[in-house]
């Protein structure tokens, strides 16, 4: 997956690799031309004595490492430039894809693992890159030319190479074949660290509450010393890279003076002509290092390369429409025919072959015990999730149809955990409509019960809003989010048991002011409490993905069984009447 997937996102960018190309074959040329003239220098200069000679050959090195350095810092940034530029296409890939997702393959993959490959994933394809841009591409310049060189130099001591590059690529080789499985368990324990450090940042009220910060500082200890324990793991063997390699390099340098100096002692070759050979066979180990080194990278950017493809090619299962519709017929129309919806795996389906029809203008209630599916019958009609059989349709048009931008500027959902976004109270009224003034922040923040709250916040629209909405408390958040659906103005709102957080008193107020303010909008309303669906015009009771009753409050208290034990669980007979 890491070719396909570094062939896919380095295209646009290929002007960059040939610049790198470009400037690593001068630094690698450059490097293996100056153990030539170093060797001139010894054998024609020093050992005659030829000051001209040396200086004039001293001259030329000089300006060859201009070159060679020049040439190496160019290559360098160019790169950098690629690699960085590599990063930011791929996360920005990721982000694009997860954002189509719907909630089957979010759940899939899970929040944590989506971050680790938006993020440290990422992270280790990029530095692969980086290493190939810098390293890589001299390192078989350097390795065969420097074999033609030394060859050159004296055919009588090539058999050192012959012994010393395959014991080093032996050795190495045997190090890297036990780090890739490590480095593949290394990812997989990232994920688990973030998960558990992203529960317990997220529940650290639930964990307070039920004093369970001693056991989550274990759980936590857990995975962290797990991922410990390989990364050491993996770190051991990587240290064992380097001295293999200097031990091999070392003692080839020692036979080459030896065996050489017995050449020398002979007559056959110069001393020129050892010191270049020696420094080719080292270029030429090292060479075969930097080769190596990347070698070390590879597994762990395959790894990662298979985790961030597997993203990228998952298909949302609610998929656009060929030829989206893009004019609705009826306003404010609302229809289930004969909808089924079955989680994968799952053996039974949430729901079974809902079918109903909610006029425009009207409020319809949904009620029924906790597990019932009122959550998953709400989230067909924004298509967060599509229906496994029969249609949802908006307008008189089925959801699937539908173009998806037109879809959602006609739904104001309000979820059944309200999120906040970081930044003011302003940016997250504005989410749904950017352009709204602050008369009609205000506006939706009276009808929501929440201008009082609002008016008392230091900044007041201004006031600075945590992540999640941390810094309100429950019902506020609650406020503030119905208060963003009323912002934008939609033909539908979809309240998903949204006024739970909120007390009686204000729960009135807000339907009273509701049925007041919005008007021609069609309500759904999910709720656990009666009191908040008691003068719906139509409510429907939902017991195990099955609609078991319909009708208005008194209809149903009368005539469904089902109906009259959750209102008597909740009202008093006076109360129900």
């Amino acid at each position: 997956m890491l070719l396909p997937l570094l062939g896919r996102f380095l295209k646009p960018h290929w002007p960059l690799l040939v610049a790198v190309a470009a400037f690593q074959l001068a630094q690698s040329i450059a490097s293996l031309y100056l153990p030539t003239l170093n060797a001139d220098i010894i054998d024609d200069g020093i050992a005659t004595g030829d000051i001209g000679y040396i200086l004039m050959v001293g001259s030329v090195m000089l300006g060859v490492t201009l070159v060679q350095i020049t040439a190496a810092i160019a290559a360098v940034y160019f790169g950098a430039k690629t690699a960085m530029l590599l990063g930011r296409d791929l996360r920005d890939g990721i982000f694009h894809r997860v954002s189509e997702f719907s909630e089957r393959e979010v759940a899939s993959f899970g929040a944590p693992s989506l971050i680790t490959r938006a993020t440290n994933d990422v992270q280790q394809v990029q530095m692969v890159v980086l290493m190939t841009c810098t390293l890589f591409i001299s390192a078989p310049i350097l390795a065969i030319g420097g074999v033609i060189l030394a060859l050159q130099q004296d055919v009588g001591l090539s058999w050192l190479m012959a012994v010393s590059i395959p014991v080093l690529l032996i050795a190495l080789g045997a190090i890297i074949v036990r780090m890739v499985p490590l480095f593949r368990l290394m990812q997989k324990r990232i994920d688990r660290v973030n998960q558990v450090l992203r529960e317990q940042l997220t529940g650290i009220r639930v964990i307070r509450a039920f004093v369970r910060e001693k056991a989550e500082r274990e759980r936590f200890a857990t995975a962290n010393r797990d991922l410990t324990d390989t990364a050491l793991r993996a770190g051991r063997l990587f240290a064992l890279m380097f001295p293999t390699v200097l031990l091999v390099m070392n003692v080839s340098s020692v036979a080459v003076i030896w065996f050489g100096g017995l050449r020398v002692d002979a007559g056959e070759i110069e001393v020129g002509t050892l010191v270049a050979f020696l420094q080719y066979l080292v270029q030429i180990l090292m060479g075969v290092m930097m080769a190596t080194f990347l070698g070390v990278l590879l597994p762990r950017a395959a790894v990662s390369a298979d985790r961030i493809g597997e993203v990228l090619k998952t298909e949302t299962s609610v998929t656009p429409p060929v030829s989206p519709v893009t004019e609705l017929g009826v306003p404010g129309s609302l229809e289930f025919r004969d909808v089924t919806f079955s989680y994968p795996g799952a053996e039974l389906p949430v729901l079974r072959s809902l079918s109903f029809t909610i006029q425009p203008g009207t409020r319809t209630a949904i009620i029924g015990s906790t597990g019932a599916g009122k959550t998953t019958l709400v989230s067909l009609i924004p298509r967060l999730v599509d229906a496994t059989a029969g249609a949802v349709l908006v307008d008189g048009v089925d959801v699937r149809d539908l173009d998806p931008d037109l879809l959602w500027s006609l739904i104001g959902l309000v979820p059944q955990k309200p999120y906040l976004f970081s930044g003011t109270v302003a940016s997250n009224l504005r989410f749904g409509k950017p352009d709204a003034t602050d008369d009609e922040l205000w506006a939706a923040l009276e009808i929501a019960q929440g201008r009082d709250f609002v008016e008392e916040l230091d900044g007041q629209l201004e006031a600075t809003i945590a992540q999640g909405g941390t810094n309100v408390s429950g019902g506020q958040r609650q406020r503030l989010a119905i208060a963003r659906a009323l912002v934008k103005k939609p033909e539908f709102y979809v309240f998903d048991d949204s006024f739970s957080a909120l007390d009686t008193g204000t729960d009135a107020r807000l339907r009273a002011a509701l049925s007041s303010n919005v008007h021609g909008a069609t309500q759904l309303i999910v709720a656990q409490r009666v009191s908040t669906i008691i003068d719906a015009d139509q409510i429907l009771v939902l017991e195990k993905g099955e609609i078991v009753g319909r009708g208005t409050h008194d209809e149903l208290l009368f005539s469904n069984e089902t109906y009259r034990e959750i209102v008597s669980s909740q009202l008093t007979p006076e109360e129900a009447a």
